[in-house]
């Protein structure tokens, strides 16, 4: 019976208020619990192009860059088998034969995660087109292949026990390579901010560094992987650009500490092109080389010796 004082229906209201609470409590932690969480995603591991004559390019990458030639692979997006040429146990350059004509000598970049099915969950999640499910690959690995917005193909890869890859740890690292790590892999893209909605928003690659030729041209924009210290470059270009041009977008960066060394040896193997180091906008040294099909790849110094212009270089390592 409710009295003048109305104390049964405030405590009926603070009931029904403490169950209201409980419930949305135990409605977030559901949710919480169900909500798929990117994981990790660490670090550049592979680099695909096309070449027209693999002799040639072998001399180039094997003869002038010192990197072992290791095994072939399937393609993960058909075609020919590839060559790999390997940088370190979880980097590697991949070379498909067959190129013709000016078609783009990209083929796809590749990304190392710890856990691929569960970045496969983690993308449906977020409205990206995955594959059906995530098997071992030809090579023993686990991998997937998604299009970022504007249709290049993007390889995710968690190296397994017993792979291909895996098996062959500690092997076929010459003691001829320039480089023993890519810190970077670089395409053209049309769209900065609708490449953004994949790169930062759903796969969390953070900002390090924008600029160009001039102070307020942001035509090349460096977004590192959310779990390390490598990093992809877009490469803004919205007109249609020659292969060579192309070639000079779509590229592959190798870390050295010493470019006038790099120069030398270059040199010194029979590279006929200039190899010449010069400090880029963004303050660092850096030299151009290219393969025979005019694929970029250039060699820099990670830390700044200048100011970068354009805008503040972020989360830079030694």
């Amino acid at each position: 019976m409710l009295t003048r004082s109305g104390r049964p229906r405030r405590l009926a209201l603070a009931v029904v208020l403490v169950c209201t609470a409980i419930a949305a409590s135990e409605s977030v932690r559901t949710t919480a619990q169900t909500t798929p969480v990117r994981p990790k995603i660490t670090g550049v591991a592979g680099f695909a192009v096309k070449v027209s004559d693999l002799t040639a390019a072998r001399a180039f990458y094997s003869g002038i860059l010192g990197l072992d030639e290791a095994f072939t692979i399937k393609s993960p997006v058909g075609g020919p088998d590839l060559t790999t040429f390997k940088i370190n146990d979880r980097q590697y350059v991949y070379l498909a034969p067959g190129l013709s004509g000016d078609e783009s000598r990209l083929l796809y970049v590749g990304y190392e995660t710890d856990d691929a099915r569960a970045l496969r969950t983690y993308l449906a999640s977020r409205g990206v087109a995955v594959p059906d499910a995530v098997t071992p690959d030809p090579q023993g690995n686990l991998s997937l292949i998604v299009k970022d917005p504007e249709g290049n193909d993007v390889q995710f890869i968690q190296y397994m026990p017993g792979s291909l890859h895996t098996r062959n740890t500690g092997r076929f690292l010459s003691d001829r390579r320039l480089s023993k790590e890519a810190l970077h892999v670089g395409y053209r893209i049309h769209d900065a901010a609708r490449m953004d909605t994949f790169y930062q928003d759903i796969l969390g690659f953070r900002l390090m560094w924008k600029g160009g030729n001039t102070d307020n041209d942001f035509r090349w924009i460096s977004m590192l992987v959310p779990d390390g210290t490598e990093w992809l470059e877009y490469m803004v270009d919205t007109g249609t650009p020659s292969p060579r041009t192309l070639g000079i977008w779509n590229h592959l960066a190798f870390g050295t500490l010493d470019q006038q060394a790099v120069a030398r040896a270059v040199l010194a193997r029979g590279y006929r092109g200039q190899a010449q180091p010069k400090i880029g906008r963004d303050g660092r040294w850096l030299m151009d080389l290219y393969d025979p099909d005019l694929t970029r790849v250039e060699f820099m110094i990670r830390k700044p010796v200048e100011t970068p212009c354009c805008s503040p270089l972020h989360d830079v390592v030694d």
